[in-house]
């Protein structure tokens, strides 16, 4: 059964927000919650599905910003990997030195490795390593997507200029990662409109610049 998708975008730097769900559990995660923890309650309660699970691409503070709050309310678990770790626990100053207020720092309930499995609200989301934005970036596959976070952007990459970035490990992780998934997989990005991988492949002056193909 094709999974409910939604993407919202959320908080101060309009973050992509992943909502995935499954009709017949009655269940759904999201990925990456910038904020507006109260929109995303109103949307799960309009889609009548229940929060189990909260999974991020990394630990940038635009991108965990109502994990807290969504934890308070829901009991949801927030899994991330081990390598973001110190990203969630400075996110209060990241947001400072952005002149942007931040609330409770989430808890991390499990951390995440690339390769697995994992099987969550009646979904199968395989876990993609691409560390380059972040030490500890993944990118999240399910049947008919990928949620690619900071990684990967419409006719763009993500920043390696902030906290853990590294230019060299972002362009392995695209060359390596994420373009041999094939042309007609959906990319969703943390923010900005959905691509794919071959018209990234063929458009995007980072990678056609960065790759000889």
């Amino acid at each position: 059964m094709t999974p409910i998708h939604e993407i919202i975008e959320t908080g101060a730097l309009q973050v992509n927000c992943q909502l995935l769900g499954s009709q017949e559990q009655g269940e759904a995660i999201l990925i990456d919650p910038g904020g507006d923890a109260e929109r995303l309650l109103k949307l799960l309660a309009r889609l009548q599905l229940r929060l189990t699970h909260i999974i991020n691409t990394h630990g940038h503070f635009d991108h965990i910003g109502a994990v807290a709050a969504l934890q308070e309310r829901t009991g949801a678990l927030f899994w991330i990997h081990e390598a973001d770790r110190f990203l969630v626990e400075s996110a209060a100053d990241h947001a400072g030195s952005w002149g942007l207020p931040f609330g409770a720092i989430p808890r991390i309930d499990r951390t995440i490795q690339d390769q697995e499995t994992l099987m969550v609200a009646g979904l199968q989301l395989e876990v993609i390593g691409t560390p380059g934005h972040t030490p500890g970036g993944v990118c999240l596959r399910w049947e008919e997507g990928i949620a690619v976070g900071d990684t990967l952007f419409a006719g763009s990459v993500g920043r390696t200029d902030l906290p853990g970035g590294n230019t060299g490990q972002l362009m392995a992780s695209i060359r390596d990662r994420l373009l041999p998934l094939g042309d007609a997989l959906v990319c969703h990005p943390g923010h900005g409109p959905s691509t794919t991988i071959g018209r990234e492949r063929r458009t995007n002056p980072y990678i056609r610049q960065g790759f000889d193909f």
